[in-house]
């Protein structure tokens, strides 16, 4: 790779760095999907990558590159999120008059099977958040039973939660979370969510200062999201909760149970912090898909 496409690529994560202000995963999945290409091109044309390569790109160097990703095991959304990232690449080459995009964007994504999110029951939300307390004075249990009440009362990302300062402290009744996109938006934070966090940041030995994370691992720096699926795992196995009941799951019970509640749609967009009402539509569909499977298992004519 020559160095004008290396200065071009650095240039293109800066302008989604600062201006469209990408979460640091969707940056780095698309840094990593366009890296991945440079260097498929590399072997494809049998040389290094120039910016008369780039120009001269075609429809059929892109499928073959997706072809090649197909075979390395990457799926539907994988192969989706690829072409996303190229089509940014292009569009910045065509502001900066190197290239057109119109290679990129005749190549169609494949299309992603629909599927509905998964939340607990609500009984089954309750017993994790009792069972992630369990285990006395101990500070681990207490902070615990804090994220995953935090998850399941507020609907936050697991980022987040994991994102929140100490300076949050015991959090107050309406908090600002900066969502994706650095879209702000407000979030209710019920009593039995602040009284779990008091509790988790009274057995707390590490005080980190107001700037430090408010989730803090066992040696005391910032907790990962790692971290919190080892939490959910080890809850499932002592529940018997299936493979489902993830950090993110929580999010989704959130959702689906305000609904079942009489929650309103546009409400409950906002506090997901939804861009779009369609995505928040689909725990609309669960209660659906619920209510019709009791039908078909009750009712004497539904298997006539």
């Amino acid at each position: 790779m020559d160095a004008e496409v290396e200065r071009l690529l650095a240039a293109w994560l800066a302008m989604l760095r600062h201006h469209r202000r990408l979460s640091p995963h969707t940056l780095r999945a698309y840094g990593d999907d366009v890296q991945r290409f440079l260097e498929f091109l590399i072997g494809y044309h049998g040389g290094p990558v120039t910016t008369q390569i780039l120009k001269s790109l075609r429809p059929a160097d892109i499928r073959a590159f997706l072809t090649v990703r197909r075979r390395q095991g990457l799926g539907p959304r994988g192969v989706q999120r690829s072409v996303a990232g190229l089509r940014s690449f292009y569009r910045f080459l065509e502001r900066q008059n190197i290239a057109d995009s119109n290679a990129v964007q005749s190549v169609r994504s494949p299309r992603i099977p629909h599927t509905l999110p998964r939340p607990l029951s609500e009984i089954d939300a309750v017993r994790v958040m009792d069972e992630a307390g369990q285990g006395g004075r101990n500070w681990i249990a207490a902070r615990n039973a804090a994220l995953v009440t935090l998850l399941y009362g507020t609907g936050l990302r697991i980022s987040e939660a994991l994102a929140l300062t100490r300076g949050d402290g015991v959090l107050p009744a309406l908090l600002t979370i900066i969502g994706k996109g650095r879209k702000q938006r407000v979030v209710p934070v019920i009593d039995a969510v602040r009284e779990s966090i008091s509790l988790y940041l009274r057995s707390c030995p590490f005080q980190p200062g107001k700037t430090g994370p408010l989730f803090v691992s066992r040696k005391g720096g910032a907790m990962t999201a790692r971290e919190a699926q080892r939490i959910m795992q080890e809850l499932r196995g002592r529940l018997g909760l299936s493979s489902t009941a993830t950090p993110h799951a929580l999010r989704h019970s959130f959702a689906t149970h305000v609904l079942q509640n009489g929650g309103d749609l546009r409400a409950v967009q906002e506090l997901l912090g939804h861009a779009s009402l369609s995505t928040t539509q689909k725990y609309t569909e669960v209660e659906e898909h619920r209510v019709m499977a009791v039908y078909e298992a009750a009712h004497p004519r539904a298997k006539a």
